[in-house]
């Protein structure tokens, strides 16, 4: 840091301010990429698998969805490489609404046989992690380490026995819902039904501590949230949400959990995502999707609606890396620096903050946050440090726990 400052002086000296503030960019992005390159940044969140699954020319297919070359979208091997990412939480998620029709269980499963597919094709590139000894490990000998997180409670169907499954299938976190209220946990996208966690809901917190598997509070209600920290006997995270005071999206992470993180030991990873990080952003896409509810007569409609709005009321604002870095350190502030991390949530929406289009990106942020006078230590932490921390003592936890209980054997008999 020390240089830094050194080299910006001179600059201003000998050529001006214009080109100080040039040399200040480079400088803190090369000490960005410098950082990068000793410490795994570990992402909470892609939703690649979902891509692939979406892919128009062939749905589900990793060998046509080719990560060697330019994706269309905004995560490929080259761009991953660019943004020197570490280690990703690939998100297995499934849809609330359109997999009840086929089957919750099922779409978990091919989305999780996709993100295996797509990780055993690459064995050069990504390598499946299964605890933070193997990010370490996987990160050392130059590769990117892959992890799974479901994203949704629905997946498991009511059942212990399918949470376990999935957890030898390599998962490691789930997030306890998602847009929908269901059978256990309220989400904050929905009417809640149980104030929070049911019954069975506690026991599944208790179950995935016991396995091990981190329990993910992103899109849950505040009151569900609570209820989680209440129960759980190992850190829990947030894998992509951000801060609620600063954008008062129901998605984010309100002041009083954000306090409760310093006791329970886990993270928030903070998303990317526009409405979650520019209160313009979220003002304007609420306000749209009201006129949207009102004005749709069809359902076939609701795209032109859309157009329509932004045609009549001007385009949605941009948000920009900076609003995501005001996160960041909002985050660090008030949960402390040992609790905030990355979860970025890509997902081909073609929509991120200017400065973070896509998967490259990641050092620019870094870069931001030391112009910001960030010290490495805490940089580090932010990385990755806190992230490997918070999985290997939920893996202490489950542990202990294996040790002095068994498998849960409760059934799920109504909520």
């Amino acid at each position: 840091m020390h240089k830094i400052i050194l080299n910006l002086a001179l600059a201003a000296v000998v050529f001006g301010p214009g080109l100080a503030a040039q040399a200040s960019a480079d400088e803190a992005l090369d000490h960005a990429r410098e950082l990068l390159g000793r410490t795994p940044l570990i992402d909470g969140h892609n939703d690649l698998p979902l891509t692939i699954r979406n892919f128009e020319e062939a749905p589900m297919d990793v060998v046509a969805y080719d990560l060697n070359e330019r994706a269309p979208d905004d995560t490929d091997i080259p761009r991953l490489r660019e943004g020197r990412v570490g280690a990703q939480f690939w998100s297995v998620y499934i849809s609330a609404t359109k997999a009840a029709a086929e089957g919750y269980a099922k779409w978990q499963l091919e989305q999780i046989d996709i993100a295996h597919r797509m990780i055993e094709r690459y064995p050069d590139t990504l390598e499946l992690a299964l605890t933070a000894g193997d990010i370490e490990r996987i990160f050392a000998a130059g590769k990117i380490a892959s992890l799974l997180g479901m994203e949704g409670g629905y997946g498991i169907e009511n059942s212990l026995g399918a949470l376990r499954s999935y957890y030898r299938l390599g998962v490691r976190y789930m997030t306890l819902t998602h847009s929908k209220t269901h059978d256990w946990a309220d989400s904050a996208n929905d009417a809640p039904r149980h104030d929070g966690l049911s019954e069975f809901g506690v026991e599944v917190v208790r179950e995935m501590n016991r396995l091990g598997m981190l329990i993910d509070l992103s899109h849950v209600s505040p009151r569900t949230m609570h209820d989680a920290l209440d129960v759980s006997e190992a850190p829990v995270i947030f894998s992509h949400s951000s801060a609620y005071s600063l954008t008062k999206n129901v998605r984010n992470v309100p002041d009083d959990v954000l306090k409760r993180m310093r006791n329970n030991g886990g993270i928030v990873m903070v998303t990317f995502i526009p409405e979650f990080v520019s209160e313009e952003v979220r003002i304007w896409r609420d306000a749209r999707d009201a006129y949207v509810e009102i004005s749709m007569l069809d359902e076939h409609e609701e795209d032109s609606l859309r157009e329509r709005y932004a045609n009549e009321y001007g385009p949605v604002p941009e948000a920009t890396l900076a609003d995501v870095a005001d996160h960041i350190e909002y985050v660090r502030d008030v949960a402390g620096i040992d609790h905030v991390a990355i979860g970025s949530d890509y997902y081909a929406s073609g929509d991120m903050p200017l400065g973070l289009e896509d998967v490259s990106t990641f050092p620019h942020l870094i870069a931001e946050l030391v112009r910001r006078g960030w010290n490495d230590r805490d940089l580090k932490k932010l990385i990755g440090e806190n992230a490997l921390r918070t999985l290997r003592d939920a893996e202490k936890v489950a542990a202990g726990l294996q040790r002095s209980r068994p498998a849960s054997t409760v059934i799920f008999d109504g909520p």
